[in-house]
């Protein structure tokens, strides 16, 4: 059976997260619907990242086994049509290998946190940011961010139901910055804990308030308790924006199907390596 790889865009507002359930209207559902539809036969697609509800992506990554070998431009074309009207794109679609599996083969997940942070709420962007009116203090939340990169066990920042088998993960990267009105944070790892972006994003908005002081943080991470950091920020600020593959030579890239590459572009997910779970 051809193997083909999937990048999708997706509303998680419109939904109750990646992952396909009985209690409402999943990705994973509605994007095998849609394939079934047009090639005749049952599929299963597996994604890069097992959002949650309210989570959104702009460069989730999947992959899909089908009978018999289509055209990739017939592969999102005929998606996208039977999609109607759900919130959910593909933006390019590609041959993949036997062996590419979009979860396990991944090297590293991008999120973004989008904190609005001005005095009138949002409106073209509602659903998509945190709002947040009170000016928040970007260098002492950048200064606490740079105190969770590395190997941690981050304990402290992961949901109480968090499947995962160890609370160590290493965090590539946590960036803060201003881009006008917006303040975003950005993280990539190869996998997270559940809510542990949403967690992270909710202590550092203390901080820029002035309530802790970057220090906290640390403290907060060497304890291992929830209740020393912050609250787990909504899941509208977050987007998957990419997901990084190894190429042969073994530098990780972001995926770039051929003849799409204008499309291209990485839940809180519970990424845990160990278990079959994926959530930030």
């Amino acid at each position: 059976m051809p193997r083909y790889k999937l990048i999708l865009e997706y509303d998680g507002s419109a939904f109750v997260g990646w992952q396909r359930q009985m209690n409402g209207p999943s990705v994973q559902a509605a994007v095998e619907a849609a394939i079934s539809r047009f090639a005749g036969h049952p599929v299963t697609v597996i994604g890069a990242g097992r959002t949650d509800a309210g989570v959104h992506a702009a460069g989730q990554v999947a992959h899909v086994d089908l009978n018999r070998p289509w055209s990739t431009a017939t592969i999102r074309a005929a998606t996208n049509f039977h999609l109607k009207p759900a919130a959910v794109a593909v933006l390019a679609a590609a041959e993949a290998a036997s062996a590419f599996h979009a979860r396990f083969s991944a090297s590293a997940r991008m999120y973004r946190y989008r904190i609005l942070n001005r005095a009138a709420p949002p409106v073209l962007d509602r659903g998509r940011v945190w709002w947040l009116p009170k000016p928040l203090d970007t260098d002492a939340m950048a200064a606490a961010a740079r105190l969770l990169v590395g190997r941690h066990d981050f304990s402290a920042f992961r949901a109480a139901l968090c499947q995962a088998r160890s609370p160590v993960k290493t965090l590539d990267a946590l960036a803060v910055r201003r881009v006008g009105d917006e303040i975003w944070l950005e993280v990539r790892a190869r996998s997270f804990l559940h809510n542990q972006v949403r967690i992270i994003a909710g202590t550092l908005r203390e901080v820029g308030e002035g309530r802790v002081v970057p220090e906290r943080v640390a403290a907060a991470l060497a304890s291992g308790r929830r209740d020393l950091a912050g609250p787990t920020a909504p899941a509208s600020g977050l987007c998957l924006m990419e997901v990084r593959y190894p190429q042969p030579d073994g530098e990780p890239a972001s995926v770039q199907p051929a003849g799409d590459r204008a499309d291209d572009q990485a839940h809180d997910d519970i990424e845990d390596d160990d278990a079959d779970r994926h959530k930030a």
